[in-house]
């Protein structure tokens, strides 16, 4: 397959690719079809000329544009069956009366040009086997004897105008090649463009989603978020803590004690009870969450009240 020229789509310069993939070979460039345009356009000029140069009909024939080419690249039959009469080339339309009468099967011929919508490309016998030659497949496409007519016949269907190549192809490499050997096509080629299509087509995610719409999570973001939000609970439960701690320091300056003859183990379990509890799922409301604050405080005053009676008591004590 490496052996079959193929050149592929530029602009819509398919006529150059139709003839060059026709000839498998760079035979054709864009100056020179347009020179044979141009040279089209004179002579039909000429024999317009020949009715008079003063008549309606001239004057309307050189206000119009040019039926052979266009400024995208587009050229006419016209242009194409100048270009391959070069090579002792012709053309015959093949769903034609005069063809379609000599029954002759489509696998015997030697190659064949298409055209819709001013798309030409070519299909051409190389060795003993026939290619589809587009220029706007990725590669060139092996198509079976068995299935030749089904293919032309499918193109007629879809509205293609199918010409076949009369006369003697020029000789190239990949016709050489293949008549010795065949190849077998393991993947089709694809449409030039066709792999970015589907990933185009592919929706996008918004970045500004509706709640109730969101897209679905995979399994890394799913994790990060849990991740977020144990971090969240983290802090929001340190942050208990720490107004706790502070609540409880002030209660016992308030009541006379210093925070630092305290048993941090006891801000500790306090703490640590919260903490418990977070752990085993336990929802305390904000009135049940005071009430344990206040009856802690209290114990603590109580404590603190206790101790200084008991010193108090021991200052009137005779020594033993």
């Amino acid at each position: 397959m490496e052996s079959i020229f193929h050149e592929k789509q530029e602009g819509s310069l398919c006529a150059q690719h139709c003839l060059n993939n026709l000839l498998q070979g760079e035979y054709f460039s864009p100056v020179e079809l347009s020179s044979i345009a141009h040279q089209l356009d004179e002579e039909e000029r000429m024999r317009m000329a020949e009715g008079g140069v003063q008549t309606e009909e001239y004057r309307t024939f050189l206000q119009q544009p040019s039926g052979n080419m266009d400024d995208s690249g587009f050229f006419s039959i016209q242009v194409i069956s100048n270009a391959l009469g070069v090579w002792g080339l012709e053309i015959v339309l093949f769903n034609s009366r005069e063809y379609q009468q000599l029954q002759i099967d489509p696998i015997h011929e030697k190659a064949f040009i298409c055209n819709y919508k001013e798309h030409w490309f070519t299909v051409r016998k190389l060795g003993q086997q026939w290619f589809n030659l587009n220029s706007l497949l990725t590669g060139p496409e092996l198509i079976s004897d068995t299935y030749l007519a089904l293919f032309l016949a499918q193109l007629q269907q879809e509205g293609y105008s199918i010409f076949v190549i009369r006369g003697n192809l020029p000789d190239c490499e990949a016709d050489q090649i293949l008549r010795i050997m065949r190849v077998e096509q393991q993947q089709r080629p694809k449409l030039i463009g066709e792999d970015e299509a589907q990933r185009l087509s592919v929706p996008q995610v918004s970045d500004t989603t509706l709640p109730g719409d969101e897209a679905p999570l995979d399994e890394d973001e799913e994790e990060l978020r849990k991740a977020l939000a144990l971090s969240r609970q983290h802090m929001e439960v340190e942050d208990e803590e720490a107004d706790l701690r502070r609540a409880i320091q002030l209660s016992m300056q308030a009541g006379g004690v210093d925070p630092r003859s305290v048993d941090p183990g006891a801000v500790v379990t306090a703490s640590s009870s919260h903490e418990s509890g977070s752990m085993e799922k336990e929802t305390l409301s904000a009135e049940e969450l005071r009430r344990r604050r206040q009856a802690y405080f209290d114990r603590q005053q109580q404590n603190a009240s206790n101790t200084t009676g008991e010193e108090k008591d021991s200052g009137t004590k005779p020594n033993q």
